[in-house]
């Protein structure tokens, strides 16, 4: 039995608009959807077993307002196994549900000091660092993927107008990826600066590049968890990374779900 036909027999008739990525420390925002089904994705063929912390591996179908939305309760990297295509089963099989639109989330460091730990930010665009490519091994002109504009522009405008109206600041600027699992060096960061990015983590880029190639439209926040390498003194941790991220989880949950209540208007 493949994914979508055991998500149709758990949930009958469910046909999911929103896709939803939570990233680390942020699994909490499940608990805003009307649930009709939970899934683990042990369940679900071809979705990831993530190995992270703050990443439960559960998918949550249901409601939040009127919009159908299927939430992904945590994703796999590209670090945990070498693969970039970890998330293509979960991406491709909510596109074959009828999902429309992918909204992720994700902890980044700031490489810029007016967005110190606890901000949010709304990606404008990408820069995949890594040279990897979960369409590597794809056949056919559709892996040729079009990514100008992948973070869809009137998404985003929601987004941060959703922000505004609920008064909280929401920046806007690019995501660079690096691969992980180790955190970046001072002189890393220091190119990306140079290269344009305002944040850094290790995840989003591979499934912006999957969404799209499914013909989904993409939006994505960052939860800003620290400075980047060498900004600041202190060490990095996964621990405070996870911290920071469920210590902000309120503002997101605020921001993620007066989205998706409003999601026709977007």
């Amino acid at each position: 039995m493949s994914a979508a036909e055991e998500i149709a027999r758990r949930a009958p008739g469910f046909r999911p608009r929103v896709a939803l990525v939570l990233g680390s420390g942020l699994g909490s925002f499940a608990e805003e959807v009307a649930s009709v089904a939970v899934i683990p994705y042990a369940e679900l063929p071809g979705f990831p077993q993530p190995t992270v912390g703050g990443h439960a591996g559960r998918l949550v179908l249901g409601h939040v307002g009127p919009t159908p939305v299927a939430v992904l309760q945590g994703r796999a990297h590209y670090y945990e196994r070498g693969r970039a295509d970890e998330m293509a089963g979960a991406i491709d099989t909510l596109a074959a549900l009828g999902c429309e639109t992918l909204l992720q989330t994700n902890a980044a460091g700031s490489l810029r000091l007016d967005m110190p730990p606890g901000s949010v930010m709304a990606l404008s665009d990408h820069i995949n660092f890594t040279g990897v490519n979960p369409l590597f091994g794809r056949t056919g002109n559709s892996r040729f993927v079009d990514m100008v504009d992948a973070y869809d522009p009137a998404l985003r405008r929601r987004l941060l107008d959703v922000a505004h109206r609920a008064n909280l600041r929401c920046h806007e600027g690019v995501y660079i990826f690096f691969s992980g699992p180790s955190f970046e060096t001072p002189a890393e960061i220091a190119a990306a600066r140079v290269l344009g990015a305002d944040a850094v983590g290790m995840s989003t880029a591979p499934e912006t590049i999957l969404a799209r190639h499914a013909g989904l439209r993409v939006a994505a926040l960052s939860v800003v968890t620290n400075y980047a390498a060498g900004l600041v003194p202190g060490a990095l941790g996964h621990d405070h990374t996870i911290a920071v991220a469920s210590a902000a989880s309120g503002d997101v949950r605020r921001l993620l779900r007066a989205f998706l209540e409003g999601y026709e208007a977007a």
